[in-house]
């Protein structure tokens, strides 16, 4: 892997961890079981180990849930330039806060994404954020210009280590799109795209429906993203260059995808963890925070989606955290800019919808937030076995808490649960040799 690592005081002290319910997709793992972490390391996992040096601390986690830690696909930072909004820290922290020990940023402005000098920025700030924080990865711009009318110098950007290619809006020239994925075919680095004809999606601000037309919101057609996926896919069958397939919307996308996959085109899908848990009927309230792009699907798009991640079909949940200032969404819900914090609260959340309601298992949840990132980023995922990097989140499925400003890490606060209480939260991180890191 490459990127800017976990980081933070030296992790010298052992510990074992004593009767935590381990979760570990790779293995198919859910049972209590202890685990022994040395220097940064996992020493033993097993039923009541025995064979620990007697200055070793223990940790009793009864009832709580040691699991790998969090990748996320794809969020915003808004530092450099808009601090105001959230500092590269205050992003760390809210990765933290979430479980996430790994993090791909993905453009949002044109600069320093585009450029290896940028990107160089971009570490040095990175690492003089003060503790403990998650590994931090780049995509590399796939266009550059005030119009983002030019192809970037894509093996420049890879030789400064990105983790692939993508631009954080779409990509509607259809011969710059088509040279890309020729050009891509040597690198062996993902292209992220999101599928969005923004001819088709026009002035919309909300799925097209029923509930959009009863609240009087402009409607953007499934077709928007349907026809781009279509056309991506297309070129993805002539050019055999790995493509992610970025925020996956609608039931018809889904399907598009499965059918390619049977077809053995090299692509992996994801999609946002918010689409999972809303929909267009949520829109009733008109809270800014569910203003997103893209849009919240309809009640079928949500359904279809889950069972995608379930089957595998969708590869990932990605977070797309993307703060704004307080007076930048509390505006009228067409006129806010589209986005919503979600690494402090996502998995807290999934856990609390889907697990506990049964409708989906821990090993479920954990593998499209964790291991299916990973791979699509073309990483090895973490995982509890001997040998291997602490990599580790201690998850108290039971505890609730409210989302305010005081416990929301990011100065931020557009968050659609915003003054709600949740259930679930992470009580301590490992990354790696860092000292482990603790919410408060």
């Amino acid at each position: 892997m490459t990127g800017v690592e976990c980081s933070g005081e030296q992790m010298s002290e052992s510990v074992v961890i004593r009767r935590a319910r381990v979760l570990d997709p790779e293995s198919g793992c859910d049972r209590i079981l202890d685990v022994w972490l040395q220097a940064g390391r996992i020493e033993q996992v097993g039923v009541d180990l025995t064979s620990i040096p007697s200055d070793c601390r223990e940790l009793d986690a009864e009832g709580l849930i040691l699991a790998p830690g969090l990748v996320d696909l794809y969020s915003y930072s808004a530092e450099p330039g808009f601090e105001e909004r959230e500092t590269l820290q205050g992003l760390s922290r809210a990765a933290l806060a979430g479980g996430y020990t790994r993090l791909a940023l993905i453009p949002q402005q044109r600069g320093f994404f585009d450029q290896p000098a940028g990107l160089a920025q971009l570490r040095g700030l990175i690492e003089r954020i003060p503790g403990p924080r998650p590994q931090f990865f780049f995509w590399g711009a796939l266009t550059q210009g005030s119009a983002g009318e030019q192809m970037t110098q894509l093996r420049e950007l890879q030789q400064a280590n990105v983790i692939g290619f993508a631009d954080g809006y779409p990509l509607n020239d259809d011969r710059l799109l088509r040279r890309i994925l020729e050009y891509g075919q040597g690198l062996n680095l993902p292209i992220a795209l999101y599928g969005c004809d923004r001819r088709l999606m026009g002035e919309g601000v909300a799925r097209d429906s029923a509930d959009t037309l009863r609240l009087g919101l402009s409607p953007i057609p499934a077709s928007a993203e349907t026809a781009a996926v279509a056309h991506i896919l297309e070129l993805a069958a002539e050019f055999p260059t790995p493509v992610h397939l970025m925020g996956l919307s609608t039931a018809r996308s889904v399907e598009l995808v499965a059918a390619a996959k049977g077809k053995g085109y090299p692509i992996t899908a994801s999609t946002l963890w918010t689409h999972l848990l809303w929909d267009t009927r949520d829109l009733r309230e008109y809270d800014p925070n569910l203003h997103l792009d893209p849009p919240l699907g309809t009640p079928s798009d949500r359904q279809v989606l889950r069972e995608a991640v379930k089957s595998g079909t969708i590869d990932a949940i990605a977070i797309g955290h993307c703060p704004y200032t307080y007076e930048e969404k509390t505006v009228a819900f067409s006129q806010s800019p589209p986005g919503t914090l979600g690494l402090d609260v996502a998995m807290s959340l999934l856990w609390q919808r889907l697990v506990m309601t049964e409708e989906w298992t821990p090993l479920e949840l954990w593998q499209g937030l964790s291991s299916g990132p990973a791979q699509c980023l073309g990483q090895r995922p973490a995982a509890i076995a001997p040998n291997q990097p602490a990599e580790l989140i201690l998850f108290d499925p039971q505890v609730s808490w409210t989302v305010n400003r005081s416990s929301l890490s990011s100065q931020a606060q557009n968050s659609p649960v915003l003054q709600q209480r949740i259930t679930g939260r992470v009580q301590q991180i490992w990354c790696g040799d860092a000292q482990p890191w603790e919410p408060g």
